[in-house]
């Protein structure tokens, strides 16, 4: 969830470039990711035109400016801007590297016409979708350490990145961290910048809600991407669990709330290794002043000889899986994600369909949550095809209810976009078999369940939409 003010171009449903459009040297393939200022697509080099560049797949993040209010148009312009100088005047191991950047000519397209164009290295999937599954301890401590190593390197160039999350944290095809999505990214200017009143809420430091907001915008400093790190190591040791409670991001918002004003107690998951808990609680110190001396590079000492100390739990064993809210696989394929916050990677896809696990129905809307009755009204659809509208068309005739259990089989991380009564957003769908009925013979033996549809993770293979 992002709070973006009036800013976004959210004008309708973005003008779509059709697979084999040639940008300068690139050819268009499908979009893999929007977001309220930019379509990503997959793209490769078109070997009818000179490039000097070594790359074969990429990622092209197009930035359209025609049609927009002078302001709108001037926001895109800068966001271009940062990732620009951050993408290549910053470069690091830990930064998403880009390639190249060029305006659009598309005389044909009046909306894309002039449109920004950037290039840039195209990765394997997002921490976000990673967290999908267990991760051992081993491999949860190199993905922090990483995502330390390229928070280091921004704030040591003078820059915060403002709007850390797993969406924004990329996974390359070498498996390496890459920070991403520079959009939103501050220079400092001494110990602090400023910048809109925007970002994602249920990353925002407590003293964000109630910074007083100037000509300039809000003040941020660099302890605001720390609180964030600590969310995010919480996240990656509790399998994606929130550390505040609440249903919605207003609601944890007024949890982190409680919590900094002394009203409540930081409660993490029993999953979160002890070295890792007191880093995030560390991280999460519920002021600028507590948490100013938790810095980057002093985290990431202290993460290294944890490490060296053979702290990183040698043992391959996978962390244990915890019961955890709705998580949206935040791919931001969802129109309205945030303005930066667009997806750089690609479905992998595959996977032994012959796993299964036992998944819960839930329906979020809170007056069918207790109905032993079963009326009809409360009955949720189990849709044939996830890659179309979930609509009634769309539907085997078997209903299922809030606590019904399924049998599920894999997992398909990209199908269509679903938001529930909560506003939690996914792209995740499990494949299971329906439930048997008096009309059952003339219904499929499978069917698909959006994953807002249940509170439950199992870990699952991923399947193909056939």
């Amino acid at each position: 969830m992002v709070h973006r003010g009036a800013d976004p171009a959210d004008s309708g449903e973005a003008e779509l470039l059709p697979v084999g459009h040639r940008i300068g040297s690139w050819v268009v393939g499908e979009p893999i990711g929007a977001g309220g200022w930019a379509t990503v697509y997959a793209g490769r080099p078109d070997h009818d035109e000179p490039n000097d560049l070594d790359e074969h797949d990429v990622a092209l993040k197009v930035m359209p400016t025609a049609g927009l209010a002078p302001r709108q148009a001037r926001n895109v312009a800068e966001a271009a801007r940062r990732e620009l100088e951050l993408g290549r005047g910053a470069g690091h191991p830990r930064l998403v590297r880009l390639l190249d950047s060029l305006v659009l000519s598309a005389p044909d397209r009046p909306l894309l016409d002039g449109a920004i164009v950037l290039v840039m290295e195209r990765a394997r999937c997002s921490l976000r979708e990673l967290l999908a599954a267990p991760v051992t301890e081993a491999e949860a401590a190199r993905l922090v350490t990483g995502i330390c190593e390229g928070l280091d390197h921004m704030h040591r160039s003078g820059w915060v990145h403002a709007d850390l999350k797993p969406e924004n944290i990329l996974i390359g095809q070498d498996g390496e961290v890459r920070l991403s999505d520079f959009g939103f990214a501050i220079e400092l200017t001494g110990t602090h910048g400023w910048t809109a009143p925007m970002g994602t809420l249920d990353y925002l430091p407590p003293e964000r809600w109630r910074e007083p907001l100037g000509e300039r915008g809000v003040r941020i400093r660099p302890s605001a991407d720390i609180w964030a790190l600590g969310i995010i190591i919480h996240e990656v040791y509790a399998q994606g669990a929130y550390p505040f409670p609440g249903a919605t991001p207003t609601a944890r918002g007024a949890a982190v709330q409680e919590y900094s004003e002394g009203r409540a107690a930081l409660r993490m998951d029993g999953a979160v290794p002890e070295f890792w808990r007191a880093l995030a609680a560390e991280c999460l110190a519920p002021t600028h002043t507590a948490r100013a001396p938790h810095t980057a590079e002093s985290l990431l000492e202290r993460i290294r000889a944890h490490t060296a100390e053979g702290g990183t739990g040698r043992s391959r064993r996978r962390l244990p899986r915890v019961r955890r809210r709705p998580l949206f696989a935040a791919l931001l394929a969802v129109l309205g994600c945030a303005a930066a916050g667009v997806a750089l990677w690609a479905y992998a896809g595959g996977g032994n369909d012959q796993e299964t696990g036992r998944i819960r129905v839930f329906n979020a809307e809170r007056g069918c949550q207790d109905r032993a009755d079963r009326e009809p009204q409360c009955s949720l659809g189990l849709a044939i095809d996830p890659r179309r509208p979930y609509t009634a068309d769309n539907v085997v005739g078997t209903r299922v209810w809030h606590g019904d259990i399924l049998d599920a089989e894999c997992q398909l991380p990209q199908g269509q976009p679903i938001i529930d009564e909560e506003d939690l957003r996914s792209t995740v769908w499990f494949r299971v078999r329906v439930p048997r009925d008096g009309a059952a013979a003339t219904r499929p033996d499978k069917a698909w369940l959006p994953a807002v549809r249940t509170k439950d993770r199992p870990s699952l293979p991923h399947c193909s939409a056939r």
